[in-house]
């Protein structure tokens, strides 16, 4: 016996045969929710579901008041993969040019959750480093470090270097080398300045990644959080055995604060100041 399809399925059949017929870019716009009744013979209510299939799967985006448009194919991320960023991308075309905009570079005391995650008293210093990084010019992951000043005492003298290898710079100055992570994920509605610095509209989700990388000691050093539009990736994970430093409910208050309060001094680096680097030297 033959299944008889549902009709909001014969709608995504149809809207995937459009896209195939024509070979819609990225961007093309489709056939407006009532040419799509029309087209498939079936309510609204049918070309809504199916719509709202299509856009959690990736394949077309839509924008109230302007219409549906073919999606850019989703970057594939391998968060657990070790190494430059451009080796944790995977994709079926050479991913696009990576550069690095610095945001923030400053000393501050870490938030109760980082202050555990790192082994640290509630009062010892730490860096953070924020950094925007561009694929192809377009805004795609937001990053921040939370580092020891202690392991790094001197980081704020590497301004220029934190454009390159983050990982790189911390194992070659101070013998930091990344040897394994832990990872906490979660999906949530951007922030106003997520919003702002990944160019998205009111109300967008990102994908907020936060954790903790140790080095071959067992010596944590580096607690981040790396933010990515939710339209625009997914995510492979391997499992392997896990160290449990810390745990989900473990990572609230992710947050450094400035030093001294309001009297604290100005950041080493402070704003939206462009550093370029070659996409195979760029890492976390």
């Amino acid at each position: 016996m033959i299944a008889t399809k549902l009709r909001y399925e014969r709608v995504i059949e149809l809207v995937e045969q459009l896209i195939a017929d024509a070979g819609s870019a990225p961007g093309s716009r489709l056939p407006s929710r009532q040419q799509l009744a029309e087209m498939a013979g079936v309510s609204m209510i049918s070309v809504r579901r199916a719509l709202d299939e299509l856009e959690r799967a990736g394949r077309v985006t839509s924008h109230q008041g302007v219409g549906t448009f073919v999606a850019r194919p989703r970057i594939v991320m391998e968060p657990g993969r070790t190494g430059p960023l451009l080796d944790t991308l995977r994709g079926d075309q050479a991913p696009p040019p990576l550069t690095t905009r610095m945001l923030e570079l400053r000393e501050g005391v870490p938030g109760t959750s980082i202050a555990s995650a790192l082994t640290l008293e509630p009062d010892e210093r730490v860096w953070l480093v924020r950094r925007l990084r561009e694929l192809g010019g377009v805004p795609a992951i937001v990053e921040q470090a939370v580092i020891p000043v202690a392991l790094a005492p001197d980081l704020g003298l590497h301004e220029a270097e934190l454009g390159l290898s983050l990982y790189g710079l911390l194992s070659r100055e101070y013998g930091l080398d990344d040897d394994s992570e832990e990872q906490y994920l979660e999906v949530a509605q951007a922030t106003r300045d997520e919003q702002r610095q990944l160019r998205l509209t009111h109300g967008a989700r990102v994908v907020r990644l936060r954790g903790i990388t140790s080095d071959r000691s067992g010596v944590p050093f580096d607690c981040f959080q790396q933010v990515y539009p939710a339209d625009d990736f997914v995510f492979y994970v391997a499992g392997r055995t896990a160290r449990r430093v810390f745990r989900g409910t473990e990572v609230r208050q992710w947050h450094v604060e400035p030093p001294g309060g309001a009297d604290a001094r100005a950041p080493v680096v402070s704003g939206d100041c462009p550093v370029n680097a070659a996409a195979a030297e760029v890492a976390r």
